[in-house]
């Protein structure tokens, strides 16, 4: 029987940081063993601005995560949920002379997509082979033993800006913590609340953050491309405060139990206690539910029409196809999922994590997704160019296991 593998995955957001310690089962499934998440400080719309206060964030999530599994960590698998990655597609061939594709045929093809990929000012996250090409034979998963005069492979590049990348490793090293791999938020989320014929057929996922909201497209198995708008929760708790004229965490407590993102017949009876900023012991101020709803549904609504713009320009809005599913700690706004649909015009499910076992009901809702998708992506880095390094994983029988499976054998 096969040892136990423990991984670990560190979700750094802008309203909380998380840590998810976990093990390998036998049966090839993953158990949660320690989990914490804190407020996160010093991260704003995804991306590090403070490096001590992150640091010291990072750590108390780490430890406490440690404290309940019972052991020390060494890495962590990364999230990446904001920094506005940029997503493309490229396409390489070779002349393979009308003999059969070769392993050695496509350990070249793909290292020389990898590398047209690169940029000298960003960093290459992922490389994902997207479908092979013989001749004029497309969309072939594995081309090994075809016979053709070109073999041609369609590669999908993620790259985040060198400095972003920099500035969150640095402050991982800083507690003692190696970063293993970093992780495309949107994308670690859809690996763990996505099943495999959503991802196989296509499917639209949005990841609603707190300071970002990341979205990625799914087709054939494959991460197609992923993007991120820097607007999410913390905004519209920003606007309620200004709007209401309370404090922050005033106006998160009536988000949280009072907002919706699309108006009732009841929100004018509902009378809300709202308290002045600056004035603890004043009578508060009495406001009409419809009144927060009115502040709460234009910042929805434009982060919506952002991320369908985004789509729509990216040229790949035709492999998302019906399905919407959302995810992310704001998703759960009442009213968000029934205005996605109206702005999307697709169908919208709100999304959890999937197929991992030991969550705490507090850690298995849709705020978790990316922390379970990055231990997801520990397990099987389905077929990623960039781990030619990495061990043999299961082949769990999806398209991207087993063009992950064959990759990794090509390369060792």
């Amino acid at each position: 029987m096969a040892a136990e593998k423990t991984i670990a995955a560190l979700d750094i957001g802008s309203s909380k940081m998380c840590c998810f310690i976990a093990v390998t089962e036998n049966n090839g499934r993953l158990r949660v063993t320690g989990m914490s998440h804190q407020a996160s400080v010093g991260v704003k719309n995804g991306a590090i601005v403070d490096m001590e206060a992150a640091y010291n964030s990072i750590m108390s999530a780490v430890h406490s995560a440690e404290q309940i599994a019972g052991m020390t960590i060494t890495d962590v698998v990364v999230s990446l949920a904001g920094a506005r990655p940029e997503s493309h597609l490229s396409m390489k061939d070779m002349s393979i002379g009308g003999g059969a594709v070769r392993d050695q045929d496509v350990k070249r093809l793909l290292h020389e997509a990898r590398t047209q990929g690169q940029s000298r000012d960003h960093e290459m996250i992922h490389a994902i082979p997207v479908g092979f090409m013989v001749d004029d034979t497309a969309s072939i998963k594995d081309p090994r033993g075809m016979h053709g005069e070109k073999l041609a492979v369609k590669m999908h590049h993620v790259n985040v800006r060198n400095t972003i990348v920099r500035n969150i490793a640095h402050s991982v090293n800083r507690c003692h913590l190696g970063v293993k791999d970093l992780v495309a938020g949107a994308y670690a989320a859809g690996l763990s609340c996505l099943t495999e014929e959503e991802r196989d057929l296509g499917t639209l996922l949005i990841d609603f953050g707190g300071g970002t909201t990341s979205f990625a497209v799914f087709y054939e198995g494959a991460l197609l491309h992923t993007d991120s708008v820097p607007v999410g929760g913390i905004h519209v708790t920003n606007d309620i405060a200004r709007g209401l004229s309370t404090p922050l965490d005033e106006a998160e407590k009536l988000k949280c139990r009072h907002g919706s993102a699309m108006p009732t017949t009841d929100d004018d009876r509902e009378i809300l206690e709202v308290p002045h900023l600056g004035e603890s012991h004043d009578v508060p101020n009495t406001i009409p539910r419809s009144y927060l709803v009115s502040i709460i549904a234009p910042r929805i609504e434009e982060t919506l029409e952002l991320v369908r713009d985004r789509l729509e320009a990216s040229g790949v809005a035709g492999y998302a196809g019906p399905q919407v599913a959302i995810t992310g700690g704001a998703c759960q706004l009442p009213g968000l999922a029934e205005l996605a649909a109206r702005i999307l015009n697709r169908q919208v499910r709100v999304a959890k994590p999937i197929g991992i076992t030991g969550l705490a009901e507090a850690t298995s809702g849709p705020a978790f997704s990316c922390a379970a998708g990055l231990l997801s992506y520990a397990v099987d880095n389905r077929g990623d160019a960039r781990h030619i390094e990495k061990s043999k994983t299961r082949d769990s029988g999806g398209v991207l296991d087993r063009i992950g499976h064959w990759v990794k054998e090509t390369f060792l």
